[in-house]
Formats: C-alpha cells, sequence, structure tokens
C-alpha cells in the first residue's frame, strides 16, 4: 500500500523500484487526485499498482488493506 504523495505525478524512479520487486501495490490517496489541479491527474504509479484507491481521507488505507485481503483471498 503506497501513498506517493507528490512523487506520484514526478517521480519514474518509484515506478522503477515497483518494478523490480515481485509485491503487488496498491496505490492510495487520501484526496481525490482526480479531481484536483491539472498536474496532479497524471500518475506514473497507476499503470505499475494493482489497483488504487482514491479520495476517502483515511478511510482510503483501510479500504486498500481490504481490497489486498481480498485480493490475497483470491489466490489461496
Amino acid at each position: 500500500i503506497l501513498n506517493a504523495g507528490a512523487f506520484t505525478h514526478t517521480s519514474i524512479a518509484l515506478v522503477d523500484a515497483i518494478l523490480a520487486v515481485d509485491i503487488p501495490v496498491v496505490e492510495v490517496h487520501m484526496s481525490n487526485i482526480y479531481g484536483r489541479e491539472e498536474f496532479r491527474k497524471h500518475s506514473y504509479i497507476s499503470p505499475v499498482a494493482l489497483g488504487g484507491v482514491f479520495g476517502f481521507g483515511k478511510n482510503s488505507y483501510l479500504l486498500a488493506i481490504l481490497a489486498v485481503n481480498q485480493q490475497l483471498q483470491t489466490k489461496l
């Protein structure tokens, strides 16, 4: 579960790090990045993430945990 903050739309290095490990990543943002300034609407992380949760405040983390748990249960 990754909240990359400002690195979401600026860091190719984070993408490289995600691709270098065999661990699924869920992108999380407390705010809805797609409802904010234009430059925030692009995420380098989304294309390499399992999924994303945006705009639910601190509940975004809980929702991401539930999603990861469900994904793991499905794989068992």
